[in-house]
């Protein structure tokens, strides 16, 4: 956080430096993401290392993993119990937009986010926008929810006037921290220093799946930017 006067790691960066992570998939055995408790609980000791103070565990809510919120607490608590270190942990979840968000959205059946529980991370596929997808957002206001989308920079079907269109409809944005250090590629990073440009994040997260994850990307460079201080739950 600060003026970078050429690239740096971002392991050198100073970024993680009383960061919150809003975005990660360590709760293990749920979803893509960390499936056993020793890489977590070895993902956490780095992030005590990096100074990092806050880590939201966000496991994937979708068709292809129909976590319940009352199973995803149970797992939660009972992981809690085994970590004994710095890092503050809190429990969300990445709910993608699909037919069993719609049910979900009905009954208001979510993790959320923030102090007052009214921000919620959503996701689609990353080629193709949910049908209704704009209504659906609006849905999502209506019920009382902050919408944040998580890494918007990943999405290949947007286009600057989607961006602009979303932002216009108070939609949040959370970015990859990895997208910015060329994780995802060359054309994730050049979407992200400009979503950075014009702006437009208000939230960052890693998206962490694996150990070798994070450490593969705190070698990577970033360019020089202002980097932002982000909000936080």
């Amino acid at each position: 956080m600060g003026l970078f006067s050429r690239s740096k790691s971002l392991l050198s960066s100073g970024l993680f430096d009383g960061f919150t992570d809003c975005h990660s998939h360590i709760l293990p055995g749920v979803d893509d993401g960390v499936q056993e408790t020793e890489e977590s609980l070895e993902i956490l000791a780095r992030y005590e290392e990096l100074g990092v103070r806050r880590v939201w565990l966000t496991p994937h809510i979708m068709e292809d993993f129909p976590n319940t919120t009352a199973d995803l607490k149970t797992r939660f608590e009972r992981f809690r119990s085994f970590y004994k270190g710095s890092v503050e942990l809190r429990l969300g979840a990445e709910n993608m937009i699909d037919n069993l968000f719609e049910k979900r959205l009905e009954d208001n059946d979510f993790l959320t986010m923030g102090p007052n529980g009214d921000h919620l991370l959503v996701e689609t596929s990353y080629f193709t926008p949910p049908y209704g997808f704009h209504d659906i957002l609006e849905k999502v206001k209506s019920n009382g929810y902050y919408p944040v989308l998580a890494h918007p920079e990943r999405y290949v079907y947007m286009t600057s006037r989607d961006y602009d269109r979303l932002k216009g409809m108070n939609i949040l944005f959370q970015l990859n921290v990895f997208s910015l250090a060329g994780y995802y590629g060359p054309s994730v990073r050049k979407v992200a220093e400009a979503l950075l440009k014009s702006g437009y994040y208000d939230f960052a997260g890693t998206d962490i799946h694996s150990a070798r994850m994070l450490q593969t990307s705190l070698t990577h460079s970033i360019s020089p930017k202002t980097f932002p201080v982000f909000k936080s739950f």
